[in-house]
């Protein structure tokens, strides 16, 4: 059986507000397997078990560049909060995201050999800047839109971005729900766009826990539920879920009485598309253990 670590509990409860105990239970119930542990808490406590917003696990920056109807969003990562705050870390960042508005790279390593203003490839300035501060950085992604409609853009600090593609007269719109994307995170613009296997995931969760419940009734003597009962508890779950994660069904977040779609009607606007970045979002962050390392060096010297 895999160890339970109190880091591991420590990263379970930061990305899931459950009690220690609690984390502690399901990691082991899921054999050390955290994404399983997470499933595991989301049944037992349902939303107490989940946050809206991913959890940060690298060090970065998002940097955003819009000219007319071409944009770009492109992600850039440090080993550091510290050296993401440096003005040449932030000026490689808006140098990539120029470049892939202008240029149009096909992946990273052709927008890495693109020239800069200065006349070095961008790839060159990233390495003169590892060697001047110490530090790897990489690009790690960036979204390239070119439009015959409008594009407005929103960045909160410098660790989420967001892109939004969308037609209309008020240009305010535009960024009124960039802002609102970077706040509710939908992971699609409408439900029927939502990924098949994040419903799968819900649908499986919804159904963990209504067999729990039938144990749970079952131990206590109370009839069980008709199973179609049950199959439209499990297609609430699942509706429900998918009016949560998808733009246009999302409560708009300056007027949480109109959806996001109502709003855009009344404003006379559609949006086409959007991405947003979130730094270091599906990245393993290193997580370094001071007094072990601190045991290692003193057992090293003694020996």
């Amino acid at each position: 059986m895999a160890a339970i670590t109190a880091a591991m509990v420590g990263e379970l409860r930061a990305k899931t507000d459950a009690p220690m105990m609690e984390c502690k239970k399901a990691l082991t119930e899921a054999a050390g397997d955290m994404d399983k542990a997470e499933e595991i808490l989301r049944v037992k406590l349902g939303g107490k078990a989940s946050k809206a917003s991913a959890r940060v696990t690298a060090e970065g920056v998002v940097a955003a560049f819009i000219s007319g109807n071409v944009g770009a969003l492109v992600e850039v990562n440090s080993e550091t909060d510290f050296v993401a705050k440096n003005d040449d870390f932030l000026g490689l960042a808006a140098s990539a995201a120029k470049l892939v508005a202008e240029q149009n790279p096909a992946d990273v390593a052709a927008l890495l050999a693109l020239p800069t203003a200065d006349g070095k490839t961008l790839d060159e300035v990233r390495s003169a800047l590892i060697g001047k501060i110490g530090e790897n950085m990489s690009i790690r992604r960036f979204q390239r839109f070119e439009t015959t409609g409008k594009l407005a853009s929103y960045l909160h600090g410098t660790k989420i971005g967001v892109i939004v593609e969308f037609d209309g007269a008020d240009e305010q719109v535009g960024k009124d729900v960039a802002m609102h994307i970077a706040a509710m995170k939908p992971v699609s613009l409408s439900s029927d766009q939502v990924p098949a296997e994040l419903i799968e995931k819900e649908r499986s969760v919804a159904q963990a826990k209504a067999d729990e419940d039938a144990s749970k009734a079952a131990a206590e003597g109370k009839p069980a539920q008709s199973p179609e009962i049950v199959a439209k508890r499990l297609e609430g779950s699942v509706q429900k879920y998918l009016k949560e994660v998808s733009l246009l069904n999302q409560a708009f977040v300056k007027n949480d009485k109109q959806s996001v779609e109502q709003m855009l009607k009344a404003a006379g606007a559609t949006v086409k598309s959007f991405t947003m970045y979130v730094v270091g979002e599906g990245i393993e962050k290193k997580v370094d253990d001071f007094a072990a390392e601190v045991a290692a060096q003193m057992a090293a010297n003694k020996a």
